[in-house]
């Protein structure tokens, strides 16, 4: 954003959403009952499994159509590998892997781009379309709302910790973090259409607190969150005690001690979980009070889980923020 601001970039009066408040998809009006969705992603592997690895990137990158109540239709696939050093079929794996979760998401893969690099990448350019007046954006939330999180925080330190062989693909800790990033958001997506919910925003790489704060200034409110009710992997407190701590956790710490208003009671340990950055992580979603019961019940019958955090408050102040809360 910062490199982006002084650069001219073009509007137009069809252009529902761009990349201000850092959302991820860009959303344009082609009619009356149709907006395209349009957004990509791709990142280094998180995992040694190839074919894990593609199925991760491509649950993390299906998620930026989901988070905007879209359905995504279409998907080229975004390569990065080097043309010596690592067998072909490692690059195999990972776009089966990949589209084992297009193939789920019923989304058509379409061709793609590859370039010739050491370090290795993957990841989508997705196109999705949603009713113009159903779209979902991190700008609405409202006074009195309901703050939801549908999947536990500290991805981030995990990954971290399993590149340190601090466990192996052997372990119960890994098959919890790995079900987690493979897991698609369209269940979620399908209810917060239906229920006609407006206003959510999915927790990648700026954590927890992050994604909130742009939620706050993009929808003009306070953000309320309680720690103790936010879900976590609990070996991920325990690798933070150890000084396994992912680089971009600091910054994000760093960030957000600038930026919102952090209760004294609120530790440490805590404060890096909330900013801890996720790899396919879930949705923060603003619910109002009087669509919680069949908000709770949908997601239970669909056997999603949800977790309540917080609640949205009117801002007095000019520069609205995050108050995080024991």
């Amino acid at each position: 954003m910062e490199v982006l601001k002084n650069l001219e970039i073009p509007s137009h009066l069809n252009l529902i959403q761009s990349f201000e408040y850092g959302a991820d998809a860009g959303i344009y009006k082609l009619n009356d009952n149709t907006a395209i969705i349009f957004s990509a992603d791709f990142f280094t592997p998180v995992v040694d499994d190839p074919y894990t690895f593609g199925q991760i990137a491509v649950a993390n990158s299906l998620s930026d159509i989901y988070v905007c109540g879209g359905k995504p239709l279409l998907a080229l696939n975004l390569i990065c590998f080097p043309k010596k050093g690592i067998p072909r079929e490692v690059l195999e794996e990972i776009l089966k892997g990949g589209l084992s979760k297009m193939k789920e998401a019923e989304v058509l893969l379409v061709g793609g781009h590859s370039v010739d690099d050491p370090e290795p990448k993957y990841g989508l350019a997705v196109v999705g379309i949603a009713h113009p007046e159903k779209i979902i954006t991190n700008k609405n939330a409202k006074v009195g709302d309901l703050l939801y999180i549908s999947k536990p925080i500290g991805l981030g330190i995990l990954i971290t910790a399993y590149k340190g062989n601090l466990f192996n693909k052997e372990t119960h800790l890994y098959n919890k973090m790995i079900n987690t990033m493979t897991q698609l958001n369209n269940k979620l997506a399908e209810i917060m259409i239906e229920i006609e919910l407006k206003c959510a925003t999915d927790i990648t790489g700026f954590g927890l607190i992050g994604h909130a704060l742009e939620m706050a200034i993009a929808s003009r409110k306070n953000l309320i969150i309680y720690t103790h009710k936010v879900p976590y992997f609990k070996e991920a407190k325990e690798f933070i005690q150890m000084g396994i701590i992912p680089e971009g956790d600091y910054q994000n710490l760093s960030f957000c001690k600038k930026n919102a208003k952090i209760h004294p009671k609120v530790s440490e340990e805590n404060l890096i979980l909330l900013c801890d950055a996720q790899t396919s992580g879930g949705f923060l979603v603003s619910v109002p009070p009087e669509k919680r019961e069949i908000f709770e019940k949908k997601t239970k019958e669909k056997n999603i889980s949800i977790y309540l955090i917080g609640e949205i408050k009117n801002s007095e102040d000019e520069c609205p923020t995050v108050e995080i809360l024991p």
